[in-house]
């Protein structure tokens, strides 16, 4: 058997340390230029964005920040890693990234509503995991399944709902909401959604945008926020979820020990359960206007249940995306009124 040689550990003075590091202090801004160019980004009240759209996980941007420096430094890293980020926030900070509401930013390239693709991808808040495929087959089972789920008035409703999803705007001013006795699949839509929108969909209560004083800011760069299990209890009040449907200038937000600061919400609302959403006091037309209630069809009892249908639904992404897409264009041709 061949014996194995230990490798010798480098000793501090054998080391060549990089410009941002004098074998003593690290100077933070070169750390953060150097970074920033293998790693370009810009930061917007707070959050990093690259052509890939947000970085939902910064846990990832923090190990990468980590294994940089630790083979400097024994002790104190963490605090290290987390003043780097903070100074890495300034130094790539941005105003602003425009919301177009004339393009999708897509896995591979930017889709512009007129038709016209390219390869080419922008900073972006928003970029679906799914990729623009104009060849891509019909999405039969999708398709096969709505037909048992919903009538197909229902259906050219929900495809211009999923279609508005795509682009951060809030022109429809409308909520999306799907009721059932329970067993129908409806919570399907919204792994399918996942599929489409990956990290852009926000999952949790409608109810708790009204009663949490920080969960707007949980939606700022949001596509959709999706409530698979609405709670029958009727709302105490519907100021927040009025406004967000409908928002067109900045809200407030407020995240938990900062100060409130003003962003855009462009969130859409998408509820599935067995119940209407009802309000304790707010009998305003206002409020129900702003509700597009689908109901769901009874259930076969003959129905042969698949218990793969999601999986074999969100392998047809590319063929949903363009479905949805042709209820985008539909909605936008008739000025962003829904077909109810």
């Amino acid at each position: 058997m061949t014996e194995t040689k230990e490798s010798t550990p480098i000793s501090p003075s054998e080391l060549t340390y990089p410009n941002w590091f004098d074998g003593k202090h690290l100077n933070e801004v070169q750390f953060c230029s150097e970074f920033l160019r293998d790693h370009p980004m810009k930061s917007i009240n707070g959050a990093f964005f690259t052509t890939e759209g947000r970085i939902t996980d910064e846990n990832k941007l923090r190990k990468e920040v980590y294994d940089r420096i630790k083979p400097y430094f024994t002790q104190g890293i963490t605090k290290r890693v987390t003043a780097l980020i903070d100074t890495m926030r300034m130094e790539c900070y941005s105003r602003d990234l425009p919301l177009h509401h004339d393009r999708i930013h897509v896995k591979n390239g930017t889709l512009f509503l007129d038709g016209n693709f390219t390869p080419d991808k922008d900073y972006c808040r928003n970029r679906l995991p799914v990729s623009y495929n104009p060849n891509a087959p019909k999405p039969e089972i999708w398709l096969r399944f709505l037909s048992d789920l919903l009538e197909i008035d229902d259906i050219l409703t929900l495809q211009e709902f999923m279609g508005y999803c795509f682009i951060p705007s809030t022109k429809g001013q409308k909520m999306l909401l799907l009721i059932g006795k329970g067993g129908e699949g409806k919570s399907r839509i919204g792994i399918v959604l996942r599929a489409l929108l990956g990290s852009n969909m926000n999952t949790g209560s409608i109810a708790k945008v009204e009663t949490s004083p920080f969960a707007r800011a949980d939606l700022e760069h949001e596509l959709v926020m999706l409530d698979d299990d609405m709670k029958l209890e009727a709302l105490p009040q519907t100021n927040n979820i009025k406004a967000i449907i409908t928002a067109e200038l900045p809200m407030d937000l407020e995240k938990k020990g900062q100060q409130s600061y003003q962003g855009d919400l462009y969130v859409r609302f998408i509820g599935l359960g067995n119940g209407v959403l009802q309000s304790l006091y707010d009998r305003s037309v206002g409020f129900f206007r702003r509700q597009i209630i689908l109901s769901t069809k009874e259930k076969d009892p003959n129905r042969k249940d698949d218990p793969y249908i999601a999986e074999k639904m969100c392998a047809e992404a590319e063929g949903i995306f363009l479905w949805a897409l042709e209820g985008l264009h539909r909605l936008i041709d008739n000025d962003y009124k829904f077909t109810v």
